[in-house]
């Protein structure tokens, strides 16, 4: 449909990014998403959709790092279909950085990506989301509260990410609505081994992994829900009670 809600998802190639694209879309929404290394994937993602509902989605390149270049791919994404409704900032960068080792390099980076990133994003389409009563929704992490060991800098990014949730959710109110989301084990990373999986299970209450659909139905509950704003959400399994 030509007067249909936007979605803008940024780091939507794979993974939970593009599981939440999947669903905004099977919710009668028009998706953009962003990529940085996987254009292939991106293609594919956009291919199929356009295929269910033909000129519904569409990828753009966007490197998180390329801060000056943040307002240009903003336009970008508001030209192709003329409007956004929801920005997703789920985009970022997890890598370990234990004290001995980190680098300013890596620190930068990191900051950059994950926070730095999501507030000129938001600026650069703040005008747009105000005027379609809008919301914004980032991608946070239980980590933000209870830190993960030998992880400084995406630790401090994700709690940074909290801290910008809320403070534009106070700074943007009353036209746009911003909240969080604090994934918990979601898919394992890769490389990790049984035993370490089985440890990490035992921490859930729910005792199982969850699912990339469960971060995507809070996205669009969120996305859909006009006197919520301001809040971070868990869908960890009951993890931060145990972590």
């Amino acid at each position: 449909m030509p007067d249909s809600p936007v979605v803008f998802i940024t780091g939507a190639a794979k993974r939970i990014g593009a599981a939440t694209a999947q669903h905004f879309h099977q919710q009668g929404f028009r998706v953009i998403i962003s990529y940085h290394q996987s254009a292939n994937a991106a293609e594919e993602l956009v291919s199929s959709l356009n295929q269910q509902r033909p000129h519904s989605a569409a990828a753009l390149a966007l490197d998180l790092l390329a801060i000056k270049s943040i307002a240009a791919v903003a336009q970008q994404a508001l030209n192709h279909f003329g409007r956004i409704d929801v920005l997703i900032n789920n985009a970022s960068s997890f890598k370990p950085t234990p004290i001995e080792q980190i680098t300013e390099q890596q620190w930068d980076e990191t900051l950059n990506s994950n926070v730095k990133a999501a507030l000129f994003l938001s600026q650069a389409l703040a005008k747009e989301l105000a005027e379609r009563n809008g919301c914004i929704i980032n991608l946070v992490d239980i980590y933000a509260e209870k830190p993960l060991k030998n992880h400084i800098a995406y630790n401090v990014s994700k709690a940074g990410i909290a801290m910008l949730t809320r403070t534009l959710a106070l700074d943007l109110a009353p036209a746009i609505r911003v909240n969080g989301i604090s994934p918990g084990a979601i898919l394992w990373p890769e490389n990790s081994n049984t035993a370490w999986q089985q440890s990490l299970l035992e921490k859930i209450p729910l005792n199982k992994l969850g699912d990339v659909d469960d971060i995507a139905k809070t996205a669009l509950f969120l996305a859909e829900s006009p006197y919520i704003t301001g809040q971070i959400i868990a869908v960890d399994g009951g993890r931060s009670l145990n972590i």
